[in-house]
């Protein structure tokens, strides 16, 4: 029997092996009649490899070919060979990103000589040998005030992000504090983290603005009040989360029951939901035991489970927290960082009137704050909460000066007055509430206030001191409205009477203290007070 001829490979080039498809290539034998251009080839072993390829019309498509393929394909043009014509800046574009990203294992203070700023002997100390090295990190950093808590946090921060340990991270501050936190990680680290405002969360495009965005600061109360924020952060990760003045985030035991505050629920729902958690406090032990256990179980809860029970309990968490006080900070010079501070109270004589006035102002406020104290114990917690802000507010300004005690108590007798005939008018039952219309806040809220944003605390204390009273009934508003028409006479007699003690004594202080002058401005006693101020 004659056998017909061979297979041959396509005609117009050489026979192909699967070696020589290689990208750019002209091969036929793919396609009837027709050769393609090859993309890739993805190789199965040695035999076999899938055959990405791109037709003159622009189609691409694949094919697996084995060896025994070979005797049908033929080479037009063989794919280019590898040349060294690239962009020389490119490539070192991108030998120079990948020197940066192991750039730590050569430098160890990585962190430290990319940022804007001069760290002290303590600060490398905390992130360098006391927090760098527990993985996960689970710390209490409780330095004294002005050691730079911001700092080593910063440091801590940028140190796991080049490292490529840390890619989302959440700051969670008091409200007051969330813009310095963000101007000082831009200016000093070069780390861009954003605010989650009401803003944000509104106008967030998935609904959850925590996990759209890995670098983030955000407001403690804020979280901890909203339900619908603590479970928008449960559906989020984080390789970081750093709490500041966290010893906030509180608990209490009365009896053998635990009474978790919002911020202490908001504590433990950040340690579910991160690797890494860092607590900064300068504040960390309330000086119960118990509490400040309850307070470490935020950070390990196994190992600070249960009651504190003197001796039972051993409360030694040294190995997971570091606190320096100011006497033990130093310069690289081994000298002190703080000099000693020596604070004396300066003494001084109110005049008979401002005595008068201080006098009947401070019985005002201690008979409205026994009211306020019985409206907490009648289940008014809320209410009570807010007169007592009202009253402590109103007693600060009378520490302040004459003009400001004068001022509040005119608004507020004005305000009750007003409220006074509004309740006329309206003829209601025999019990009113003048607290009705203020911020929606809970007791523990009002207790807390002072952790809000500075111009944030000064609305509601102009809000509340003119308008909150304890007085349950119109007779009681109308009494305690008497009482201010009085205090407000008298404080007018003071302030006509042109007497200030504490301006005075301020102004004596400044003018003829020594202790206020350097040497280049020091002059003999006879000197004019325009000649020896600064």
């Amino acid at each position: 029997m004659m056998g017909g001829p061979s297979p041959s490979p396509s005609s117009g080039g050489h026979a192909a092996r699967l070696e020589d498809l290689t990208p750019g290539a002209r091969v036929r034998g793919i396609l009837p009649e027709q050769a393609v251009t090859v993309v890739a080839a993805d190789w199965h072993g040695t035999n076999a490899i899938t055959l990405t390829y791109r037709t003159d019309g622009g189609r691409t498509d694949a094919e697996l070919l084995y060896r025994d393929d070979e005797a049908r394909l033929g080479i037009e043009e063989p794919g280019a060979a590898f040349a060294f014509d690239g962009d020389g800046t490119l490539f070192r574009l991108a030998s120079e990103a990948l020197r940066i990203n192991l750039a730590y294992l050569f430098d160890p203070l990585l962190a430290v000589h990319t940022s804007s700023l001069d760290p002290l002997p303590h600060q490398i100390q905390a992130v360098y040998e006391e927090m760098l090295p527990r993985q996960p990190l689970r710390f209490l950093l409780a330095d004294d005030p002005g050691a730079g808590k911001t700092i080593m946090a910063g440091l801590f921060i940028k140190e796991l992000l080049v490292r490529g340990d840390v890619t989302r991270c959440l700051i969670v501050v008091p409200g007051s504090l969330v813009e310095q936190w963000q101007d000082e990680l831009w200016q000093r680290f070069g780390l861009d983290f954003e605010i989650i405002s009401r803003e944000t969360i509104e106008n967030s495009k998935t609904g959850n603005p925590f996990a759209e965005r890995n670098l983030v600061i955000a407001r403690v109360d804020q979280m901890a009040r909203s339900e619908d924020i603590m479970a928008k952060l449960a559906y989020t990760e984080w390789d970081l989360v750093v709490v500041d003045e966290a010893h906030k985030m509180s608990a209490h035991y009365f009896g053998n029951e635990v009474k978790e505050t919002k911020r202490y629920k908001l504590g433990r729902e950040l340690g579910k939901v991160t690797r890494h958690l860092l607590f900064l406090t300068a504040t960390p032990h309330s000086g119960k035991e118990a509490d400040f256990q309850l307070f470490m179980a935020l950070l390990d809860s196994d190992r600070f489970e249960g009651k504190f029970r003197d001796g039972i309990h051993v409360s030694d968490p040294k190995d997971m927290m570091r606190r320096l006080v100011k006497e033990r900070l130093l310069k690289f010079d081994g000298t002190p960082l703080f000099p000693e501070r020596r604070a004396y109270s300066v003494e001084y004589k109110l005049s008979d009137l401002e005595a008068k006035l201080y006098a009947e102002v401070t019985d005002y406020v201690r008979d409205e704050m026994n009211r306020a104290e019985r409206l907490r114990a009648e289940g008014e917690g809320r209410r009570g909460a807010i007169v007592g802000f009202a009253l402590t507010t109103l007693q600060r300004r009378l520490a302040s000066s004459p003009e400001a005690i004068h001022q509040s108590l005119m608004r507020r007798r004005k305000r009750l007055e007003n409220r006074v005939r509004e309740e006329e008018l309206r003829k209601r039952g025999a019990e009113i509430d003048t607290t009705e219309d203020l911020p929606k806040l809970d007791e523990e809220d009002w207790d807390n206030i002072d952790d809000l944003a500075d111009e944030e605390v000064e609305k509601l204390e102009e809000q509340v001191v003119d308008q909150a009273s304890a007085a349950q009934t119109i007779a009681e508003l109308e009494h305690e409205i008497a009482t201010l028409q009085r205090l407000e006479a008298r404080a007018k007699e003071v302030l006509q009477s042109g007497t200030d003690r504490k301006w005075e004594e301020l102004r004596e202080l400044l003018l003829n203290q020594a202790e206020m002058f350097d040497a280049g401005c020091a002059g003999s006693s006879s000197s004019s007070p325009s000649t020896r101020t600064r």
